[in-house]
């Protein structure tokens, strides 16, 4: 039963960082495109490169977070009175 908790956040772990990463690029591919005439090419390549840094680590902090809510099952101690 934990271990199929377990698979299951690291699966939703998995779709939200995937669904971050892609809104997060999809921000960077329009900013970039937004920003054609106004702004020099190595400015705009830099602004894309944090944003999609921002989604990496942000993707990978989802995943990370969301497996590790499941503690492991442990036994209770035996206390028995003599």
């Amino acid at each position: 039963m934990t271990l199929l908790l377990q698979m299951e956040l690291g699966i939703l772990g998995i779709i939200g960082g995937t669904i971050f990463f892609l809104v997060l690029a999809a921000a960077a591919y329009i900013t970039f495109r937004l920003m054609r005439r106004t702004v020099k090419m190595a400015i705009r390549m830099t602004i894309v490169a944090v944003i999609l840094l921002v989604a990496l680590v942000g993707s990978i902090a989802i995943y990370w977070k969301s497996g590790s809510s499941a503690k492991p099952v442990t036994k209770p101690t035996a206390n028995r009175s003599r």
